[in-house]
């Protein structure tokens, strides 16, 4: 147990620092440009991981038309997603776009009620606080929005139904096929719109290469082994609680990498999102049994 839990904080360490990745990128590829070679260099690191399971169990779902079927809505929405945030990153922190970007944790139980999903009181709860964090990470004092910050929030939906799409395919899917797949879909789709709106070159490629090979081979195919590993013996509120903990990782590396800094009003606010974030993934009997509650110990 404790090394599934160790493994997937290395994990959320890695998708935290992958922040300070996509802003370092900024200054050499637009976004689109950006996202499309990422996410290509992405599938292509998970080929060895594709291998094994080919060998060790064989591949679930690997006919074109079921690969058609799931491949390219989760590509797409990972797609927005990504597009979003990448672009949002352009005008606002690499410590705040960790924690907005955050929200889908909240926002899954969430958009899951349309997919007549049960949602706990303590996701309700998790989302007010998750959501008064926002307004004091985002609203100023003098009620101005950051145009990056609106478009994350935008941004947390997608991502959030691109986790619903996920587990609505993994079952008929092998999990590491699924990957690949909605990768290429997600890198293709970035890099034609890259070529049609951004300057590409490969001077700019090589320029920014130690970004891109982090963020497509290190958060990429490194960190989703970490997390596959890591999973598989780990509890799943335990396991949701330490991947969150990849937006407090995104906050230590934009201030200790990027020179970024946050007033103690955006403190305050990622303290709530952290809190809300958190309160959302754990059932009431654990919260109840951790803070000892009258009723439940006699």
């Amino acid at each position: 147990m404790l090394q599934s839990n160790l493994l997937l904080m290395c994990a959320a360490a890695i998708w935290g620092f992958g922040f300070v990745a996509q802003r370092l990128g900024l200054e050499n590829l637009g976004p689109f440009g950006f996202n499309g070679v990422r996410f290509l260099i992405g599938a292509l690191s998970l080929l060895p991981l594709l291998l094994w399971q080919i060998r060790r169990d064989g591949l679930q779902g690997a006919d074109i038309k079921t690969m058609c079927r799931a491949g390219l809505p989760v590509g797409l929405l990972l797609f927005i997603g990504a597009s979003l945030q990448q672009a949002a990153l352009q005008f606002t922190t690499a410590a705040k776009a960790g924690f907005i970007t955050g929200l889908y944790l909240v926002l899954v139980p969430l958009l899951g009620l349309w997919l007549r999903h049960k949602t706990s009181a303590n996701t309700w709860v998790g989302c007010l606080i998750a959501l008064s964090g926002l307004y004091f990470l985002s609203v100023t004092s003098d009620f101005v929005v950051n145009p990056g910050d609106l478009l994350l929030f935008i941004g947390a939906f997608f991502w959030a139904a691109h986790l619903l799409a996920i587990d609505h395919f993994a079952g008929k899917m092998t999990p590491v096929l699924l990957a690949m797949l909605q990768f290429m879909v997600c890198g293709i789709l970035s890099l034609l719109l890259g070529f049609w709106l951004e300057p590409i070159s490969l001077a700019a490629i090589v320029a920014c290469a130690v970004p891109l090979l982090y963020a497509g081979v290190i958060a990429t195919g490194v960190a989703y082994t970490l997390q596959i590993i890591g999973q598989r013996r780990a509890h799943p509120a335990h396991a949701a609680i330490i991947l969150s903990l990849e937006t407090v990782f995104a906050a230590m590396g934009g201030v200790w990498l990027l020179g970024e800094t946050l007033t103690s009003r955006a403190l305050l606010g990622c303290a709530l999102m952290l809190i809300g974030m958190l309160l959302s993934q754990l059932p009431l009997r654990w919260l109840a049994r951790a803070w000892r509650l009258p009723g439940k110990n006699g």
